[in-house]
């Protein structure tokens, strides 16, 4: 029989998201058929997945009753949060949408889109979701953890937020309806970098239905700087008064995994800088500026910037009204226009603050991926598809003479395109193809002959280069070719080598540990797994 363990919390950012992935690593390196799963996912920071049934979507079903006709062979692919992907990998599992069957995506207004195993489906309200969609959701939910469950020895599960809300108890889908559905142990994260941590833990145990607090087997305190002696009083109380173990205590500690949403993220009305602690000096760093989108997607493209040593990523507020420049200040060497859920209603935001000036008047290399690709052109039609408003086209940013049409379905796919160097001077020197993922519903067209540095997804002029491909600076060869022309251009004589280097580490390449290996170890040395019994604990 399968055996589910479910990473739950008493809020978001406990950490849940690491501890599984270190579980799935660590039952992964004990040759144990291990797979990630989270009933409901709440992310705009999604990744491109092949669904389970990707053989008979090729040879021509849509993939059942309610399938669009016009679906054909590439409808192999679905999308899933950024947390099931990681841990997937961590599993060393082909990660599929069974993973993540239920995927919500925030838009803005109060609005998700809802993907069902991996099909995008309507921009719905909470409200309507929990009417209309729900039994649906449920049983997408159920149908994917049975198929995992068949093919795997354990089934590691990540819950969402807290499962203390009282509110939602009959319909929790990543919590509650996942213990029960899964016959799942429970394993209990609470963080105590936000203060409190006692009194969260004690009230969620006695909040949650007696069916669930029956199933939680330990709890483990997360985020602690300091000596671990100083918690056992508190420890040793709210065991008597719980009856639940207290199995560690994790040290704040960061292996290096991608964020699942945007709350590491600084907020959409403050400055805020990533990658600047890592002691390289200020006359040797290069800066480059990311607007703060209301709306921004897959932030994780830029994870892979702010991770080299020299390279600070300062995520730019956009809530001015023009009179100012927004890049005033921030000394940037290059900009970075990331994706976005609603690429119309953050354009449109982008003009309000006065970012079309302020780029036109930037003489530093300026990239677009997706969402931000669009943006740099002349204009977007058949926009009120996309956006809040009713206009059928807006103007675009002006930098690239490229046009995007929105469309009623999205182009979902993993792909590998080779570099055409000269057809950028951004990836001058970038050697072998770029490989990642296209999640995007705008068609782009070229307006005038342009370069395609990246196949036909892409287009360049001069300094400017807009993409579809994300993860683009995942690829080392191209992110280095990249900051090696910001610097160049800058004038800064960033750090290559004196011992300096990224915190990127791959499974086939770089050096140390990686970071999946890196949430192992944080978990393994620190929790009591025998306490989970088999096969959480060694030989």
């Amino acid at each position: 029989m399968t055996r589910t363990l479910l990473v739950a919390g008493t809020a978001s950012h406990v950490g849940k998201s690491t501890v599984a992935a270190g579980l799935c690593r660590l039952l992964s390196d004990r040759g144990v058929s291990v797979a990630p799963f989270k009933g409901q996912n709440m992310s705009n920071n999604a990744r491109v997945v092949v669904r389970p049934d990707a053989d008979d979507r090729q040879d021509g079903d849509p993939g059942g009753d309610d399938a669009d006709e016009d679906v054909g062979t590439d409808d192999q692919w679905g999308e899933i949060g950024v947390s099931q992907f990681v841990q997937a990998r961590a599993a060393r599992t082909t990660p599929t949408t069974d993973c993540n069957p239920v995927l919500l995506k925030p838009r803005g207004d109060g609005e998700s889109q809802l993907v069902l195993q991996g099909d995008a489906n309507d921009h719905v309200p909470a409200g309507t979701y929990y009417d209309e969609y729900w039994e649906r959701a449920l049983e997408a939910a159920e149908e994917s953890y049975r198929r995992l469950a068949a093919d795997n020895d354990v089934i590691v599960a990540e819950g969402a937020g807290s499962i203390g809300e009282i509110n939602l108890h009959d319909r929790d889908l990543a919590n509650v309806e996942t213990a029960g559905f899964a016959d799942a142990d429970i394993l209990l994260l609470v963080d105590i970098e936000r203060g409190g941590a006692f009194a969260s833990l004690y009230g969620t145990i006695e909040l949650v239905p007696d069916e669930i607090r029956d199933r939680i087997v330990g709890a483990v305190i997360t985020k602690f700087r300091g000596d671990p002696s100083l918690l056992e009083p508190g420890i040793e109380e709210i065991e008597s008064r719980t009856e639940v173990p207290i199995l560690g205590v994790l040290p704040y500690d960061d292996p290096g995994l991608p964020e699942e949403d945007s709350v590491g993220l600084p907020g959409t009305e403050e400055r805020g800088i990533v990658g600047d602690d890592d002691g390289v000096a200020a006359d040797r760093r290069i800066r480059i500026a990311v607007p703060r989108l209301p709306r921004l997607s897959n932030a994780t493209d830029l994870e892979a910037l702010a991770d080299e040593p020299g390279v600070s990523v300062v995520y730019v507020p956009i809530d001015g009204d023009g009179t100012i420049d927004p890049l005033d200040g921030v000394d940037a060497d290059a900009v970075v226009i990331p994706g976005t859920k609603n690429t119309v209603d953050d354009l449109l935001a982008l003009h309000e603050a006065g970012f079309a000036d302020a780029l036109a008047a930037f003489d530093g290399p300026v990239v677009g991926v997706c969402g931000g690709y669009q943006m740099l052109g002349e204009r977007i039609t058949n926009a009120a598809l996309e956006g809040t408003g009713e206009d059928d086209v807006v103007d675009g940013l002006g930098l690239l003479p490229v046009e995007t049409r929105f469309e009623g379905t999205k182009r979902l796919e993993q792909t590998t395109v080779p570099v055409d160097e000269t057809a950028s001077a951004l990836l001058s020197g970038a050697d072998g193809p770029a490989s990642g993922y296209e999640i995007h519903a705008g068609r782009t067209t070229t307006l005038e002959d342009i370069g395609r540095p990246l196949g036909d997804s892409s287009a360049a002029r001069g300094a400017i280069l807009g993409t579809y491909l994300h993860g683009l600076f995942d690829n080392e060869s191209v992110r280095t070719a990249f900051l090696d022309h910001v610097a160049a251009t800058a004038g800064v004589d960033r750090p290559t080598d004196e011992g300096a280097s990224s915190s990127q580490s791959t499974e086939t390449g770089g050096t140390g540990p990686t970071p999946y290996d890196r949430a192992a170890r944080l978990v393994e040395e620190n929790v009591d797994l025998a306490a989970l019994g088999e096969p959480f604990v060694s030989d």
